[in-house]
């Protein structure tokens, strides 16, 4: 499986970019595995300030469904729209389809965030 370096990563399988005061998020490669085919993306939380930890949505998978946490503190500005007809880009390029961007809230704490490496062991 594929980490890039340039992300960060929470436990929770969401990995996430960061791009001055707003960041796109995802899942891992590992998570899109897991889950398996992927059929819906529910993102009820379009224009609401979370916490970091908080739910911000629902990933539905041909074997399960599973909760998507924030990896960081932040208000969504936006829901990925080519995932709402093509769910399925998430297998596909897990790091090219980000889920949600959000605007975080300053300063950043990425106290919970684990590198590409730390993650790697995380899943290992």
């Amino acid at each position: 499986m594929y980490y890039p370096t340039h992300l960060l990563y929470s436990k929770d399988h969401e990995w996430i970019h960061l791009d001055g005061e707003y960041a796109y998020i995802g899942i891992s490669d590992f998570a899109q595995k897991e889950l398996g085919d992927i059929v819906f993306l529910d993102i009820p939380s379009m224009n609401k300030a979370l916490e970091s930890e908080t739910i911000f949505g629902t990933v539905e998978a041909v074997k399960t469904v599973s909760d998507l946490f924030m990896p960081v503190a932040g208000k969504v500005m936006e829901v990925n729209s080519l995932l709402e007809k093509s769910p399925e880009l998430v297998n596909k390029d897990p790091y090219g389809s980000w889920i949600i961007k959000v605007q975080v809230k300053l300063p950043i704490d990425t106290t919970n965030l684990l590198t590409a490496e730390q993650y790697t062991n995380l899943v290992q």
